[in-house]
């Protein structure tokens, strides 16, 4: 008989039991994308290093354009171009005006910028002003990214695209993070054969391994696989042996429920501390986590559907703890468009499909059976029914999770 843990409970007993790995790394940031930062990063310069225009038109002293219109425009003297990449040499004066690309550097004695739209050309190497600048338009100030000193990203940060461009702009080419975790994966059964073989009579293809697999390289994780083991405890021993030695954290599948030769949470407990077996959610009921020597193993469930749904709530809190990673998720509301019950006194986790229709955002659900994969490949986030509902009705606003691999 399982005794079983809430999600709630679980996700407690993960943040309380592990510890933030400590290894860290520098790496280029063509290689960054996805790592978890190590430490805070602070800018050492001024990002933009200068003044610069943000439209093309004409760098001037405000106080030379105030009240100026199309019927009575001020006519300032040219000075030379100011040309991209160049420092601006001159130093304007009251009077004068000289023309300025977007980006580039604003003179001395400018604090605006005319947008080119609302000047006129008289060939005489004058421009006419047809309306007024306030100080500061059309300008970004040196600092006004970012100050020497100042902190632009935190440690545990996840790094996307534009923090990499962020991180580009101040010159830092190699940032400090998280070594990557490896995560060994055993899939148990004598049902399963490899996926490109043709299965037999009693016989499937083993889903897990790849599965698996692709979702802990989508979280920036080292995959370790190491097959497919026979229901054999000194076979499967064996090789959790040496994935604990090699790796920081394993995933076992298979072999999770209470049938006579589910023996995972036996060998796990041989090992370290057995934290728990069982949650009260559907699908996943089975899930085994336990503590090796400070490393984690995990038992999750052989139906691919119910070990996809453990993956991605319960091995992304383990990677996200591990690595000591800040997420930065949020989900989106949707109309649920049919009715979903629910009476197994457990939280059940329902995958959905999203669509718009007439601005409206609904969530379909995605009826399927624990041991089907095909049908979950078709979601992109799920919903939570709570233990103590007995299910949720059409047209309530729902919260949907997406899955981000």
């Amino acid at each position: 008989m399982l005794i079983v843990k809430t999600p709630e409970e679980v996700f407690e007993i993960i943040n309380s039991v592990f510890g933030e790995r400590m290894e860290t790394e520098e790496v280029s940031l063509s290689d960054a994308l996805g790592r978890v930062l190590s430490e805070d990063v602070c800018s050492t310069e001024h990002v933009p290093g200068f003044d610069r225009s943000t439209v093309d038109g004409y760098a001037v002293k405000a106080s030379d354009t105030f009240g100026c219109s199309d019927s009575i425009p001020v006519v300032l003297s040219l000075l030379d171009e100011i040309r991209m990449g160049e420092e601006a040499s001159e130093c304007l004066k009251p009077g004068e005006a000289a023309y300025i690309p977007t980006g580039g550097e604003l003179p001395k004695g400018a604090d605006g910028v005319l947008m080119v739209e609302y000047s006129e050309l008289y060939g005489d190497g004058t421009v006419g002003v047809l309306c007024p600048v306030s100080p500061g338009e059309n300008v970004i100030f040196r600092g006004d990214d970012i100050r020497t000193g100042e902190r632009l990203l935190s440690k545990g940060s996840v790094l996307n695209t534009a923090q990499i461009g962020a991180l580009a702009a101040i010159g830092k080419t190699n940032v400090p993070v998280k070594k990557k975790l490896s995560v060994g994966i055993l899939s148990t059964g004598d049902e399963l054969v490899p996926s490109s073989d043709v299965p037999g009579p009693g016989q499937v293809r083993d889903v897990n391994s790849r599965m698996l697999e692709s979702f802990v390289i989508g979280n920036y994780a080292e995959a370790v696989c190491y097959g497919i083991i026979r229901d054999d405890k000194e076979e499967i021993g064996r090789t959790l042996d040496i994935a604990l030695s090699e790796c920081d954290l394993v995933l076992i599948s298979g072999g999770s429920s209470a049938g006579l030769k589910d023996t995972t949470a036996k060998i796990i407990e041989e090992r370290g501390e057995l934290l728990f077996h069982g949650i009260a959610m559907k699908p996943g009921k089975p899930t085994i986590l336990g503590n090796a020597g400070g490393k984690p193993v995990m038992g999750l469930p052989g139906h691919p559907g119910a070990a996809f749904f453990v993956a991605q709530l319960f091995v992304t809190a383990l990677l996200d703890r591990l690595y000591g990673r800040k997420q930065s998720e949020f989900p989106v509301k949707a109309v649920l468009s049919e009715r979903v019950p629910s009476n197994h006194g457990r939280a059940q986790y329902v995958g959905v499909s999203l669509r718009e229709e007439n601005g409206i955002l609904f969530a379909d659900p995605v009826h399927s059976k624990s041991g089907l994969i095909t049908t979950i490949a078709r979601v992109c986030g799920y919903f939570a029914i709570d233990r103590d509902r007995e299910g949720l009705e059409k047209g309530e606003e729902i919260e949907v999770w997406r899955f981000s691999i």
